[in-house]
């Protein structure tokens, strides 16, 4: 089930992006938040190192915030 207050997020966050076209669920670092989706890159999976804007309907949960590292 996707996050549900996703103006809590912010650059640095971590989240858990769902599986999608044969990709596996994997974590993304959020780097800029917009209406409806944010930016950022993949630091698992095949796509490890690719930037994307994944929509807040792909954002399954909140990995780690980033003023808790």
């Amino acid at each position: 089930m996707p996050i549900q207050d996703y103006q809590d997020l912010q650059e640095g966050d971590i989240v858990v992006i769902a599986a999608f076209d044969g990709l596996p669920e994997h974590l993304f670092e959020v780097d800029q938040t917009f209406d409806d989706s944010v930016s950022g890159y993949s630091i698992t999976g095949p796509l490890a190192g690719v930037y994307g804007e994944p929509g807040f309907e792909l954002i399954i949960r909140v990995h780690s915030r980033a003023n808790e590292r």
